[in-house]
């Protein structure tokens, strides 16, 4: 049997019975993980054993694991890296030591999340920020231009994917001109179709052959002024699918960002019917789980189908030296993170 169209979280460090039973009748595609969920190594390698058995099936487990502000695994049993403002700084100053930082820090990444068990990382960030946008993704993009995001994105995911994670771009089609916090309230973009093609979305189709995305949520109302991306067709089918060319696994941002409005049954059938492949819930609340789990169906179709080209590109980790790979992360951003 197919698993549902979910990831949830959990609420702490184990599972509690009822969330046992829950994920074992509701057989989520995934899991998601943040720091709520971490305490130490041994800790964190249980829990992550724990959902996958709790869930009867090798189930992906997420994390933003990005560095700087943006990082659920930090020291002092896991090491600090940089934002992606560090590398975008490298790069300004030699393409080739900044790719090289990008590439390194991700491998690193990837070499401490397949040490616990996670296999998915929600990187690389591809948003292009513009003056006066909230700082909600600020110092997590790469650059404010498209090509450094597109070179230093590329790099990450590829650094994730030679130790075994996966990436996530995101967040498609681009949120780095939203006004405001989506965790918080619905960004309203108003840039024309011609600009957003031009800036937003050259990074995401420029890495459209990677496996997973996330939606943005946000109002784009040139595109579709009436819903944001994550719950849009029109969005999803005709620029992310069409223009930008993503075929892979498309997952929502968080169902309980404040952005999106209705109870969380209702966004549920609104993002997988404008065309996402699955929902992401992730504040581990049973009662918000129940209401998810009571919408989302089996995957099947495009969806399963998408589903297994991603998780088929999780490979065995290359031979790594991780000690060295640290020293010379130092060396390229000239001793600090």
């Amino acid at each position: 049997m197919a698993p549902s169209a979910a990831i949830y979280g959990c609420a702490g460090l184990s599972l509690d019975e009822s969330e046992k039973r829950f994920f074992a009748e509701s057989r989520p595609w995934g899991f998601i993980v943040f720091a709520r969920n971490i305490e130490t190594p041994d800790q964190l390698r249980r829990l992550v054993a724990e959902l996958r058995e709790a869930a009867g099936h090798d189930a992906p487990v997420l994390i933003d694991q990005e560095g700087g502000r943006v990082a659920r695994l930090r020291p002092p049993h896991w090491r600090a890296y940089p934002t992606g403002r560090r590398y975008g700084e490298v790069y300004a100053r030699s393409k080739e030591q900044g790719l090289e930082a990008a590439r390194l820090g991700a491998r690193l990444i990837a070499a401490e999340l397949h040490a616990l068990g996670i296999n998915v990382d929600c990187l690389p960030v591809l948003d292009v920020p513009v003056p006066g946008a909230h700082d909600v993704i600020g110092d997590r993009a790469y650059g404010l231009t498209p090509d450094p995001v597109i070179a230093l994105g590329r790099a990450a995911a590829e650094g994730l994917l030679a130790g075994g994670v996966l990436p996530v771009i995101k967040h498609i089609p681009g949120h780095g001109r939203a006004g405001v916090d989506s965790h918080l309230s619905l960004p309203i973009v108003d840039t024309g179709h011609a600009a957003l093609a031009e800036t937003d979305f050259a990074p995401f189709k420029a890495l459209a052959d990677m496996p997973l995305a996330m939606t943005a949520h946000v109002v784009y109302s040139a595109l579709d002024a009436n819903a944001p991306a994550t719950t849009s067709a029109k969005v999803i089918s005709r620029v992310i699918r069409q223009e930008i060319g993503f075929d892979g696994f498309l997952m929502s941002d968080d169902l309980s960002m404040q952005a999106l409005a209705g109870t969380l049954g209702e966004r549920t059938r609104a993002s997988l019917a404008a065309g996402c492949d699955i929902v992401l819930h992730c504040n581990g609340k049973m009662d918000e789980m129940k209401a998810v789990a009571a919408e989302v169906p089996a995957l099947a179709g495009k969806a399963l189908a998408r589903s297994d080209s991603a998780l088929a590109r999780i490979g065995t980790p290359d031979a790594f030296d991780e000690a060295a790979g640290v020293a010379r992360l130092a060396e390229l951003l000239g001793g600090t993170a």
